[in-house]
């Protein structure tokens, strides 16, 4: 399970899925984010039905991969863009749905009194 306040940058430049974890992080550290920071990578192949994520979980990398049988994901239009998903866009984005048409309830915080 993701936590739900965790930071998502979805790279909308499809990538070679040949890579391993380690040269997904090292394209995070060369697009100038810190690939340890703990937010999840998201990687689109060319054609766009696989996806991979990469992490640090604070002791090492981890990496997450899926692949739609009959459908592709819904993905930005490809260019050298980064976008930043919340937890309920990633979780339409990874179940195949359309991702855009979420807009989560913006929820204050509770005022702590005493």
């Amino acid at each position: 399970m993701i936590a739900s306040g965790v930071v998502v940058y979805v790279s909308a430049q499809p990538v070679d899925f040949r890579k391993a974890a380690a040269s997904l992080m090292a394209l995070v550290r060369d697009s100038g984010l810190d690939p340890f920071s703990g937010a999840l990578h998201v990687f689109r192949s060319k054609r766009a039905d696989r996806v991979r994520i990469v992490w640090w979980d604070g002791s090492g990398v981890c990496l997450y991969s899926k692949t739609l049988e009959d459908d592709s994901f819904c993905w930005p239009g490809v260019s050298t863009a980064r976008l930043r998903l919340d937890h309920s866009q990633l979780m339409a984005l990874l179940a195949g749905m359309d991702w855009k048409k979420i807009r989560p309830a913006k929820i204050q915080r509770p005022l702590m009194t005493g």
